[in-house]
């Protein structure tokens, strides 16, 4: 074989090993790209119970926000100083104060108090928005006097058959609803940060 013809065998392998290297490395990035967006939760995941963080950073006191979670309204609501000294004002008026029943999730151990909160931020209140009579979802929260059916105290209304809730989602005497709204398990990652679907147990 002459020089010029082994130059050429040469310079073909080359060009043939540069080539497989850049198509086996694009290859490479091509795999990984749809196994890291593998890793996000997706939405079908999200909709069947994976959990859901929320930002209250901008939630101010009187506020709601809500999240969705199974495919679940939750709110989440930042209660004014009044809003929280009505919980115990209507507290016999109500079918369940201390909230012995639950509805479709057990109540976490650490909201079993008259807040219905975490003790380290009782102003913030989450539960399932659903009423627990047929399922639909209640109005407010109302402020003290601003709707007759709920009187001189805030609270939520449902509009369907008037299911009326105080400012801890504990339903009133001689309505339709049979049980409290739900509290759904959650923790604060941070003052600002909440997981819904999670605690320090794990997820629900």
């Amino acid at each position: 074989m002459s020089d010029n013809q082994e130059k050429t065998v040469d310079s073909s392998r080359r060009n043939w090993l540069i080539a497989t290297s850049v198509a086996g490395g694009v290859g490479g990035v091509a795999t990984l790209v749809p196994f890291v967006s593998s890793l996000e939760p997706s939405e079908r995941a999200k909709a069947g119970g994976a959990p859901v963080e929320a930002d209250i950073s901008n939630l101010k006191p009187g506020e709601k926000m809500t999240v969705s979670w199974r495919g679940l309204p939750v709110w989440i609501v930042r209660r004014t100083p009044d809003e929280m000294a009505s919980l115990e004002k209507v507290k016999s008026e109500l079918a369940d104060p201390d909230s012995k029943e639950t509805f479709s999730y057990s109540m976490p151990e650490y909201c079993q108090n008259a807040f219905r909160a975490r003790a380290e931020h009782k102003d913030v209140l989450v539960v399932v928005g659903i009423c627990t009579h047929l399922g639909c979802i209640p109005s407010g929260p109302y402020t003290a006097n601003a709707n007759a059916a709920l009187g001189a105290e805030p609270g939520f209304l449902c509009p369907c058959h008037g299911s009326t809730y105080d400012m801890s989602g504990r339903v009133f005497k001689n309505k339709p609803a049979p049980k409290n709204l739900d509290v759904p398990r959650f923790m604060f990652v941070n003052d600002t940060k909440i997981v819904i679907g999670k605690d320090e147990k794990g997820e629900a």
